[in-house]
């Protein structure tokens, strides 16, 4: 039988890495720490650890990392923002470039230690629009910790609090998960509704902000990761969901413990607990580290993009698959089903997959709790907003509440759909203008593309796929919006980039009214500032055109909050823009980054959105606060119902 050991050093020299004799690698490692837990779903984090540092650190690998992920960052529109701190966002500079210098001449013990630092420089950006996501370690062992935190006021004050649903929730995750701590006898039950005091010798509070700032990401302003740290509630694969929140569903299994110091709930005297992390298994199967670097750590065929007009579809891609999404965020903490008593027990107007509606029982205010902006179908989710709208006028309602709690996201024009769909079509545009950086790659990839007549149904940089800011039209198959480039300094730093353009996102699958269904004044908007990209852009244009009042919960006492998260205008992914270049016939251009060898993607804002309040500023650098904040309470904290009833009635009053 060959040996796990074998087996890696096999692989590697099949990648062309430099070869160790599998005998030096069997006296330094005895035993294969990745066959000691494979096929099992919880593993205490120590042994998670053991597997993912087996495998040794790599020079070739490192360098084709850094060479994909520099010239990656050609194309980020926001890099030179990160030369000076962001005091109104609490974002620190980043010398991106120095970092990335500095992660090059590291010793390192291993390759999830390298990858670690590096995702940890990209995550320091706080924009989930940019990250490195290496699928060999990001996300395939997640810590979770059976005390998540909430903010709640109590009586009048607000403190840090274990969540008080700790037994429903956590007992959601079954007696695999449970059953270790009754392994080790520790009782995690008691803890729920505990206050919290300490967590790791800082004051609650304290230790909520260093997780924020070194755990969180996703999110520029400081305070929007604040409430990112918490356990909330969200829509996740068309259900209902309650999020672990950062502290306890960290996306790495780098801790063993937590200690805090609670007051138990009915309790009157502190006590030191010491609470285990377990990580939950969520990467592709494997039975020994052999499989685990072949199934989770080894680039296969998603990883790396193709040229679309030989090797992608048979036939141009559909007009709803080309539509530009705004992804995801991308470190939400794991979650599990919302406990019974906190899903609404209204009857759902038309409620399925992202988007869920209903009738408060005040029988005039109807909720749209939109989930996120990525349906599992792109037309559907037209005709189920108007049809909800049609169900809400015939019944008699006259003000809207707009949930965007934990929305990550999506389609770019399902975000402008919603706008022009509530401002009628006589509004006119419902979005953002919008630039790509002018990198001389970028310059290439649209001049290749226009000489080739490469189109929309291919790429994203062609012309066709943009319209022009002063008619709306689209834009000429032969017209050049990035030569010229427009100059600017940012941070006494020259930045280049294209013309301004406008999405296609017209005509849309129904009829736009032509008035707004709703008084606008009487439409509102509620959420925890986790509103990331497409939400974040369609929150912001609801604000900005419309003065909407937008209401946000949660949050640290006395601490600004944005109503957005990240808000860029669109994102490639590392697939996705490899592939434009390689569309682009610019694989062998100096310029482009070579293939990954590893599985893994390095995402990046490839497209800002500008400010219709100020257009020289991108609305993800635009300091936009809510007219309406809130703390959670323990009636309103996982209770949506009991949020939309509390916000309706402080925003829209009792009469």
């Amino acid at each position: 039988m060959r040996s796990a050991t074998t087996g890696f050093v096999a692989l590697a020299a099949a990648l062309s890495l430099p070869s160790r004799s599998s005998a030096s690698l069997h006296e330094a490692r005895e035993e294969d720490p990745c066959a000691t837990i494979a096929g099992l779903t919880f593993v205490p984090p120590a042994d998670a650890r053991a597997c993912l540092n087996y495998f040794p650190f790599n020079e070739t690998l490192r360098q084709n990392v850094l060479d994909v992920v520099s010239k990656v960052f050609d194309f980020y529109t926001f890099e030179d923002y990160y030369l000076a701190p962001v005091p109104e966002f609490g974002q620190p500079a980043v010398e991106i470039r120095d970092e990335l210098a500095r992660i090059n001449s590291t010793v390192y013990a291993s390759d999830y230690a390298f990858n670690l630092d590096l995702f940890d420089l990209v995550n320091s950006l706080n924009d989930g629009h940019t990250g490195w996501y290496s699928y060999c370690y990001w996300e395939t062992f997640q810590n979770l910790l059976p005390a998540p935190v909430v903010s709640l006021e109590v009586n009048g004050t607000q403190d840090l609090y274990v969540v008080p649903d700790l037994v429903d929730f956590i007992s959601l995750l079954g007696t695999n998960y449970t059953g270790y701590f009754d392994s080790i006898g520790f009782d995690w039950a008691r803890l729920a509704g505990a206050r919290v005091l300490s967590i790791e010798g800082m004051s609650a509070y304290d230790y909520v902000d260093y997780i924020a700032d070194t755990v969180s990401g996703n999110y520029l302003d400081h305070g929007v990761r604040v409430n990112s740290v918490f356990s909330s509630y969200r829509i996740n694969d068309g259900n209902y969901s309650q999020r672990f929140g950062d502290l306890a569903g960290p996306v790495f299994p780098n801790l063993d413990n937590l200690t805090m110091e609670v007051i138990l709930a009915n309790g009157t005297e502190s006590e030191r607990v010491v609470i285990p992390y377990l990580a939950s298994f969520a990467g592709e199967p494997f039975t020994d580290a052999a499989s685990y670097w072949a199934n989770n750590c080894a680039a296969n065929n998603e990883t790396n993009g193709v040229d679309n007009l030989t090797q992608g579809s048979a036939t141009p891609r559909s007009r709803a698959a080309r539509q530009p999404r705004a992804a995801l965020a991308t470190s939400s903490s794991l979650g599990v089903g919302l406990p019974l008593q906190f899903v609404p027990n209204l009857t759902a107007v038309a409620g399925e997959d992202i988007l869920w509606s209903y009738i408060l029982p005040d029988n005039k205010t109807g909720v749209m709790f939109v989930g996120s902006f990525d349906p599992e179908d792109y037309y559907s989710f037209q005709s189920q907003v108007a049809d909800v709208v049609s169900a809400f006028q015939n019944a008699g309602v006259t003000q809207l509440l707009v949930d965007l709690t934990n929305n990550g996201g999506g389609y770019v024009c399902l975000g402008e759909f919603l706008h022009s769909y509530l401002a009628g079509a006589d509004f006119g545009f419902p979005g953002y203008s919008s630039a790509v950086r002018a990198n001389e790659l970028a310059q290439k990839i649209v001049a290749a593309d226009i000489a080739q007549g490469i189109n929309d149904s291919y790429a994203y940089y062609p012309p066709d796929n943009w319209a022009y800011p002063g008619n709306n039209s689209i834009m000429s198959d032969n017209f050049n919006y990035i030569d010229p480039y427009v100059t600017k300094t940012i941070n006494g730093v020259q930045y280049n980039e294209s013309q301004r353009f406008y999405d296609v996102c017209t005509p849309f699958n129904v009829t736009i009214p032509a008035e707004p269904p709703f008084d606008l004044a009487k439409v509102a908007i509620v959420g925890n500032g986790d509103c990331a990209s497409t939400c974040a852009q369609f929150s912001t244009l609801m604000y900005e055109r419309h003065n909407t009042t937008i209401a946000i919960f949660g949050g640290k006492p006395n601490e600004t909050m944005q109503f957005k998260g990240m808000a860029g205008e669109q994102v490639l992914e590392w697939a996705d823009i490899d592939s434009e270049i390689k569309t682009a016939g610019l694989q062998d251009d100096p310029l482009a980054p070579p293939d990954l060898l590893v599985n893994a993607d390095f995402r990046h804002n490839w497209r800002t959105a500008y400010s219709w309040t100020d257009e020289e500023i991108p609305i993800a650098y635009y300091s936009d606060l809510p007219q309406l904040r809130f703390p959670y309470t323990p009636d309103t904290y996982m209770n949506p119902q009991a949020l939309w009833i509390f916000a309706a009635e402080q925003i829209f009053g009792s009469s």
